[in-house]
C-alpha cells in the first residue's frame, strides 16, 4: 500500500480543501470500499467538518467556521468536478493575478459541458472547448499551469486569454475590466498569439488584437512587420467590436469601431 493511502482521515481533510468521493475512497481505502467511504463522509458532514457542495464533491470546513458560513473555494470546486478544467475568461485573469476584482462566477472549458453549478461562493460555468480549437485539434493551445494555493490549475495563458476575451467580453468582465489587465501583461508570445488567432480565423479578433498591440507596441516590443501581418486579416469593412452596441470611435487602421470605454488607453505609441 502506498504512503498516500495510509494517511489518516484528518490528514486527508487537511491536504484536500475540496475533494471527490472517488478520491477519498482511493486514498483512505476504508473497509467497505466506496460505500464505507460514503458513510464516513456523511458522518463528518453531520459533525460539521465537511460540507457537501455538489454530487459526490465535498469541502473541508476550516476550524472555527460553521458549515453554513463557510464558502468553499470555487476554483477548487470546479477543478474537482471537472479535473480536465481549463479556466478561462475572467477566471484566467484572476488565476494569473492580473484581474482587478474577484468574480462570483468561475468559468472553464472542459470536454463535456454540464449545467452551471451554484455554490455558496457563486456560480461555476462549464463550457465546451471552443469549436474552432476542436477543429484545429488543439484545445490546449495557449494554456499553462499556474500555482494556486498549493495546487496546479490549468488556465488559458495571456495570448489566448487576450483573444478569447475580445471574443466574449461579457465573460471577461466587460470592456474596462478586461482591457486594463491584459494591457498590463508583462510579456506576450507573438508567435503563440498568431497561432491562436489562426485557429479562430475571425477578422474582428485579428483586428482587436492588432489594435491593442498597436496601442501598446513599445510595451510588448511588437515589430511593425507583425502589426502589418495582423492588419492583413482585418475586416474588409468597419465592424463593431461589441456587436450589440452602437456608437463609438473608428480605429481606421483596423476597421474596428471601438466603444467609448476603450478611448482611455490612448493613441498608438508614437514611432
Amino acid at each position: 500500500m502506498s504512503t498516500e493511502r495510509q494517511i489518516s482521515t484528518n490528514d486527508f481533510f487537511a491536504r484536500n480543501p475540496v475533494f471527490s468521493l472517488g478520491k477519498a475512497a482511493h486514498v483512505l481505502n476504508p473497509a467497505g470500499g466506496r460505500s464505507g467511504t460514503l458513510e464516513r463522509l456523511k458522518y463528518h458532514v453531520r459533525a460539521g467538518r465537511l460540507k457537501r457542495v455538489a454530487r459526490e464533491v465535498y469541502a473541508t470546513v476550516p476550524r472555527g467556521q460553521s458549515p453554513e458560513q463557510f464558502r468553499p473555494d470555487m476554483f477548487f470546486v470546479a477543478a474537482t468536478v471537472r479535473p480536465d478544467a481549463i479556466f478561462s475568461y475572467h477566471s484566467a485573469l484572476e488565476l494569473q493575478g492580473v484581474a482587478h476584482s474577484e468574480w462570483s462566477q468561475c468559468t472553464l472549458f472542459c470536454a463535456q459541458r454540464r449545467p452551471p453549478l451554484t455554490t455558496d461562493g457563486g456560480n461555476v460555468l462549464f463550457l465546451s472547448h471552443p469549436a474552432p480549437l476542436r477543429k484545429c485539434g488543439d484545445v490546449l493551445v495557449g494554456t499553462q499551469k499556474v500555482e494556486y494555493r498549493g495546487q496546479l490549475l490549468r488556465v488559458t495563458g495571456p495570448e489566448r486569454t487576450l483573444v478569447e476575451g475580445f471574443r466574449r467580453l461579457d465573460l471577461a468582465g466587460g470592456v474596462a475590466e478586461f482591457l486594463e489587465p491584459v494591457s498590463g501583461f508583462p510579456v506576450l508570445d507573438l508567435d503563440l498569439l498568431e497561432r491562436v488567432l489562426r485557429c479562430y480565423s475571425v477578422a474582428s479578433l485579428w483586428a482587436a488584437a492588432g489594435w491593442l498591440l498597436d496601442v501598446q507596441q513599445d510595451q510588448f516590443h511588437v515589430p511593425e512587420s507583425f502589426l502589418q501581418k495582423l492588419e492583413g486579416h482585418r475586416p474588409r469593412a468597419p465592424q463593431y467590436l461589441v456587436r450589440q452596441r452602437r456608437g463609438g470611435t473608428l480605429a481606421a487602421r483596423w476597421n474596428l469601431i471601438l466603444p467609448p470605454e476603450m478611448e482611455h488607453l490612448g493613441e498608438p505609441d508614437e514611432r
